[in-house]
């Protein structure tokens, strides 16, 4: 990863542990997308209904267990004038043993509310932490815009190379069941954070969103695996003809921060910092991207993308522009209802020194053609966690070779 320095480290320890919006299921072994399509309307308020397939059988020394939410129901309450919620609940799975988990699925209650989930693994030193912010907070759970809040240790940039993300749930996602011979390790008295965004522009109503994860034994042999975040700035002006008061950019920075925190800003300027950019005047367009240099060994098994409403394509590619150069994700068209990661039919060794980019292209002119967006105004769209705010993340999932 390129040296940030103390400066950026402060910044990215408060808003670039990213959790990010979710990729769609887990990028491990999640099946590849069977097509892509235009943006259309049915982009502004995907089904968010438990999976109609059954679950696949399970593998020699597989089971399963389903973790409910503490409480059974939770009703989003939004603060006056917002309409995205984010709310962790942790979950015991009464591991009294190492375990793996070799496969997951986010079974969403509230239909339309529920514009994604995210499973994050806290190991035993970090139950206490977790319990503690569960009971601070009022009612089930507790409020957790960008990750869970958890303390991130002493180095919290590393955290973006080595995320605690055991799955995700996005439009089109399903059950994820990991590749063979794989799985996420959990220790024993180990919780899990099932983290969920509300959109209640789209819904409202409790939520009875519970997990049922695959299990193996943590003595098996499999080969522990690992995620990787990659991000680049979002600095997207507003389209042409478009005005208003958060076509500018300061402004439309202190509004995402009246709605999400100052982390939310400090975010912004962490993702310059990290990419290069120039804090005081980023270089504003469609097209962003971010090169991260790798340190360690690794073998990449599958890849994602997650952007929101205004994405049109993203792209990751490995030591872009020298010989050799790979690209292991293209969405050219991106749809929003289907993030489903792709799993490589090749994987990908990375060495040490390699170079990985990510690259997005947003279009502020979808904000008029889709209609969960149609009555936002214009805006100025900086990465952040809100539905018409934006993001590009790519999510590698991979192995110590």
């Amino acid at each position: 990863m390129r040296r940030t320095g103390r400066r950026a480290g402060a910044l990215l320890a408060a808003g670039l542990l990213l959790a990010a919006c979710g990729g769609g299921g887990d990028p491990a072994t999640a099946p590849a997308p069977t097509g892509s399509t235009a943006p259309t309307a049915s982009r502004s308020a995907p089904p968010t209904t438990p999976s109609s397939q059954p679950p696949a059988p399970l593998r020699a020394g597989e089971r399963f267990v389903t973790l409910a939410m503490p409480g059974r129901t939770y009703t989003p309450a939004p603060p006056a004038g917002a309409q995205d919620v984010y709310r962790c609940f942790l979950l015991d799975p009464a591991l009294r043993a190492p375990a793996f988990v070799t496969g997951a699925e986010v079974l969403p209650g509230a239909s339309g509310a529920v514009h994604h989930a995210i499973l994050f693994q806290v190991g035993p030193d970090q139950v206490a932490a977790a319990q503690r912010a569960d009971a601070k907070d009022r009612g089930t759970g507790w409020t957790c815009f960008g990750g869970t809040g958890l303390p991130a240790g002493e180095n919290p940039v590393s955290a973006l190379d080595s995320a605690p993300w055991l799955a995700a749930w996005a439009p089109g996602g399903g059950e994820s069941v990991y590749g063979a011979g794989t799985g996420r390790r959990l220790e024993a008295g180990s919780r899990i954070v099932l983290q969920v965004h509300y959109n209640l522009r789209a819904g409202e109503g409790p939520d009875d969103t519970s997990v049922r994860l695959r299990l193996a034994p943590g003595s098996a042999r499999l080969e522990p695996l690992q995620t990787m975040l990659l991000v680049a700035p979002v600095e997207l002006p507003c389209a042409p003809g478009e005005t208003g008061r958060l076509c500018n950019r300061q402004a439309a920075v202190l509004d995402l921060m009246n709605r999400f925190g100052e982390q939310a800003g400090r975010t912004v300027a962490g993702l310059q910092l990290l990419c290069g950019g120039n804090l005081l005047s980023p270089r504003a367009g469609r097209t962003q991207s971010c090169d991260r240099r790798v340190h360690e060994p690794l073998v990449v098994r599958a890849i994602a993308g997650h952007m929101h409403l205004l994405g049109r394509s993203i792209k990751v590619e490995l030591n872009p522009g020298k010989p050799g150069a790979r690209t292991l994700l293209d969405r050219k068209v991106w749809d929003f209802d289907n993030q489903r990661a792709t799993p490589l039919p090749t994987p990908a060794t990375v060495n040490p020194g390699d170079v990985l980019r990510v690259t997005c292209t947003h279009d502020p002119r979808l904000r008029t053609m889709l209609p969960e967006l149609a009555k936002e105004p214009p805006r100025y769209v900086t990465w952040g966690e809100g539905t018409a705010d934006e993001m590009c993340l790519g999510v590698v999932v991979y192995t110590r070779p």
